[in-house]
């Protein structure tokens, strides 16, 4: 690292562990307890990814030798030899500088372990492409499961908070200025019902394995693709794509937006939040707060605030993945890139953005005037 800028004392001190080097807000060692989530950002992890790609293989070889394509006796051998491997990531890394991306070194280094028979049929008819959509489906499928736990605690507490507080009055405010006494049930309910029309809509979702071989082509895998397809699904714990999907990105799309939506709504709440704070003890008042460094009476709505922050960089990065829809012809590498670089973001945001909206739920003592 090179910190042009410091002395030469400055500099020796910049030269600090790589972990410590992460400029992300979501994963920096600063700021990531309050902008990243570090459980949800373990999904996008190097190990998640190369564990889901050996999960593709290995089934990949089950099911070709079920249905007659590869012999048992080498998918039992791919299946034993990729249990327990572990790449050198380093090399993988130069490679994807090459390929544009790690499958190709990936597959190399696997056969590598293997006999003659089982190194002709590792990957057999597969792509990349095939490793490389499945890998990011098993992988935000599970971090999505861990979005909707945040999502249902979320309702709950708001449901419990309405039940408390739903008959005490405060003054509603249309355009940004007070209209008339409304109850605080009203309030909390606008917050609510869009949280729960997002976790109905979250079974909508298709996170579907990607199976088309070289060229996106129905006939694929020597025209089992189809069988192929829900043998792999199954043991995956992914849905059946109804036709290849290596240029059509709606699901990705789909799980996008839904996202941002579901941040969005959380940043409307955390808008009227800090608005009511602003207002005092009459609209709201929190327990804790951010404290100031000039101004020790102060007690910002730091959680409110986040909420605003996530909806906003979350509908940034929708632009960017609608742009990723442009596949050119079978198969796009710049677009398909785009996906790599806004989707972890998506997911680690909006798992922050609940927990953080479960912490400024619990942290309400009030809202109106009994």
């Amino acid at each position: 690292m090179h910190c042009p800028q410091f002395t030469n004392v400055e500099r020796g001190q910049c030269q600090i562990k790589s972990s410590l080097l992460q400029f992300t807000p979501y994963n920096a060692p600063l700021s990531g307890s309050l902008l990243g989530d570090n459980e949800a950002a373990g999904f996008f992890s190097i190990k998640a990814d190369i564990k889901a790609m050996l999960d593709f293989e290995t089934s990949l070889a089950r099911a070709q030798s079920k249905f007659g394509m590869i012999s048992k006796e080498a998918a039992n051998e791919i299946v034993e030899k990729l249990d327990d491997f572990e790449p050198d990531i380093k090399t993988l890394s130069k490679a994807a500088s090459k390929d544009g991306m790690v499958v190709p070194e990936l597959i190399n280094m696997l056969r590598n372990l293997l006999s003659d028979e089982a190194t002709q049929v590792l990957h057999f008819k597969s792509t990349s492409q095939d490793v490389i959509d499945t890998s990011a489906m098993i992988r935000m499928k599970a971090c999505n499961t861990l979005i909707i736990s945040g999502l249902e605690k979320l309702i709950t507490s708001l449901e419990k908070l309405a039940m408390v507080h739903s008959e005490n009055e405060f003054m509603a405010y249309t355009r940004m200025q007070a209209a008339l006494i409304s109850k605080a049930g009203e309030r909390i309910d606008s917050w609510l019902n869009p949280l729960k029309r997002v976790l109905v809509n979250s079974k909508n979702l298709r996170f579907q394995l990607q199976l088309g071989g070289p060229v996106a082509s129905s006939s694929a895998y020597d025209g089992k693709l189809h069988l192929l397809a829900q043998e792999m699904a199954i043991e995956l714990g992914l849905s059946t794509p109804a036709h290849v999907w290596h240029n059509d990105r709606s699901s990705i799309l789909e799980i996008g937006t839904w996202l941002s939506t579901l941040t969005g709504h959380l940043g409307k709440m955390g808008t009227d939040i800090c608005l009511m704070a602003q207002m005092g003890a009459e609209q709201i008042k929190l327990s804790g707060g951010g404290g100031s460094s000039a101004m020790a009476h102060k007690k910002n709505p730091v959680m409110a605030e986040t909420l605003v922050t996530f909806a906003q960089f979350n509908a940034t990065q929708m632009s960017g993945l609608h742009q990723s829809l442009v596949h050119e012809q079978e198969r796009s590498g710049a677009s398909w890139m785009v996906e790599w670089m806004i989707m972890p973001q998506l997911f680690v945001t909006t798992s922050a953005a609940l927990r953080n909206a479960n912490r400024l739920i619990e942290s309400i003592q009030h809202i109106g005037k009994a």
